[in-house]
């Protein structure tokens, strides 16, 4: 959730870091702020860093930073706002993915938005580029800069082909339609790897829960079991609908534990088999058109460049 600190990511032996602050080596020597080495082991909290001048000093890691993280800031300077202001400014299109989307809301859900942002090509002249995706700035937001958003939309990721046919909208532009209109461009056959293939791998995490702890996360097995029905229409019509439609009271028994796990088990295994079938006489290519959807990003950089160059 946006505006949570979120604890400083372990460092694995080797890793380049720069002092935060002055300390002292393991001979008691003093060890100025900025000073280099590499991480050499890592026990309960305590990091023992290698400098490059052949000393050795013990620290806590928030006195430590990434070597590559410190030059980019000192070099360049901090990103500014995490991205904020270019979703704000720049987004194209953002709509209502989650339970709210897929029919399957219940008093207290979650509205989950994500959306896409198309960053001016002057930003990428800069030292400093365009992040990627953005967390925030609502709680339950999230958006990728047009072209990560491409690259990942291509590879049949769920949740971003899922993003391009909410039935709820809440923003679009003409940019936005246009990139609306190529959504059979991002569509394959690989739909039937993503979709299969991460529902196969949760649920042997969500059979290790229910080893474990007597019953797997309900939740979770429900929104998995969507995914299958959504990926089998997707291969019998070659068109994605995410809402659930009469499929809505079966799920959500799933979803509050109502239905045995080996119902669920008995479900998901037809779904698979149901899918199997469908990509035999699926009408999708074999692959997605990453030519039509390369020109239409060129062609998106191109006219911001010629209103960043013709401005006053």
């Amino acid at each position: 959730m946006a505006g949570r600190s979120q604890p400083a990511p372990q460092l694995p032996p080797g890793t380049q870091v720069v002092l935060r602050e002055a300390m002292l080596d393991s001979d008691g020597v003093r060890v100025q702020r900025g000073a280099t080495g590499r991480v050499t082991a890592a026990h309960d909290g305590e990091y023992r860093v290698a400098l490059s001048d052949g000393r050795q000093v013990s620290s806590r890691r928030g006195a430590l930073t990434l070597r590559r993280a410190h030059q980019q800031q000192l070099a360049i300077g901090p990103t500014a706002d995490g991205g904020h202001d270019l979703v704000a400014r720049h987004t194209i299109y953002a709509a209502v993915i989650g339970s709210r989307a897929y029919g399957l809301s219940h008093e207290g859900s979650d509205t989950d938005v994500r959306g896409v942002y198309a960053a001016p090509t002057a930003t990428f002249w800069s030292l400093t580029k365009p992040p990627p995706h953005v967390d925030g700035p609502g709680p339950d937001q999230f958006s990728w800069e047009v072209e990560r958003f491409c690259e990942l939309a291509l590879k049949a990721n769920p949740n971003l082909l899922e993003l391009l046919h909410s039935p709820v909208v809440l923003t679009i532009t003409p940019l936005g339609e246009e990139l609306l209109a190529l959504r059979s461009a991002f569509m394959s056959q690989l739909v039937y790897q993503t979709y299969s293939g991460y529902v196969l791998s949760q649920f042997k995490k969500l059979e290790t829960d229910l080893r474990r702890h007597g019953q797997p996360k309900w939740k979770h097995a429900m929104h998995l079991l969507r995914l299958l029905l959504a990926a089998g229409g997707l291969l019998r019509h070659g068109r994605l609908t995410v809402d659930v439609g009469g499929h809505r009271d079966r799920l959500l028994a799933v979803r509050r534990g109502e239905v045995s796990w080996a119902e669920v088990e008995t479900w998901r295994l037809a779904l698979h088999a149901e899918l199997d079938a469908a990509l035999e006489a699926t009408p999708l290519p074999a692959v997605p058109d990453v030519a039509r959807v390369d020109a239409w990003l060129r062609s998106v950089r191109a006219r911001s460049a010629r209103v960043a160059l013709t401005a006053p």
